[in-house]
């Protein structure tokens, strides 16, 4: 169906639902508004998402959200780290024994924008595992869990030192375009995470 361009109020009982197809007819909802009125746009997420050395974690949960109003743009990233490991100081934080990529998302120009500033909030204090959390950024996304983050070309983000309820640390450096982000541990603690949970905030703008 061709564009159309109404004069008036467009209206609708069922609600309005945005889509893509891929090419072998797979629907994939992109955006909906639902006939209550609650609206959902699924599609607002970093372009590439956690590595399945954070996401197949026991118990982990992680999600992203990716929002323009205005010229801001602000990214989110949710994170429960129970199932995940630290393990030596200043390693990368995952999947005990994976050999799957840890990264927890990449910073694109196109999805993120430029980013200004950041923060990193404590909605759980971290259990088991060490609660000494840091975040680097990285041009590569192949760093693993009990991985040494200076094997990488990396940069520290935030030195947070012990994570506690409520504690709210702000970035000392920012992602550049198309690195990706990792949790590594500011001390050594060899155990699984327990609990801990996490929310992390990017603000930028479209340069």
């Amino acid at each position: 169906m061709a564009n159309t361009t109404f004069a008036g109020a467009v209206r609708s009982k069922g609600g309005f639902t945005s889509i893509s197809e891929n090419s072998i007819g797979a629907i994939t909802t992109l955006s909906s508004i639902s006939s209550t009125g609650v609206s959902s746009f699924d599609a607002n997420t970093m372009a590439v998402e956690a590595g399945a050395g954070i996401t197949t974690g026991s118990g982990t949960i992680y999600r992203s959200s990716v929002q323009r109003v205005g010229g801001i743009i602000t990214t989110r990233i949710l994170i429960d780290l129970t199932g995940l490991r630290s393990t030596g100081g200043a390693d990368i934080i995952g999947v005990n024994g994976t050999a799957l990529v840890c990264h927890i998302g990449q910073i694109t120009a196109a999805k993120n924008g430029t980013i200004l500033t950041g923060s990193m909030e404590c909605f759980e204090a971290p259990a088991g595992g060490d609660p000494d959390i840091n975040i680097h950024s990285a041009t590569e996304g192949t760093g693993v869990e009990d991985g040494a983050i200076s094997g990488l070309d990396e940069t520290l983000l935030v030195n947070s030192g012990d994570a506690t309820l409520g504690s709210k640390v702000f970035f000392a450096a920012v992602p550049a375009a198309d690195e990706f982000l990792y949790l590594t541990t500011g001390a050594a603690t060899d155990a699984d995470y327990t609990a801990g949970k996490l929310f992390i905030e990017l603000m930028g703008y479209e340069a």
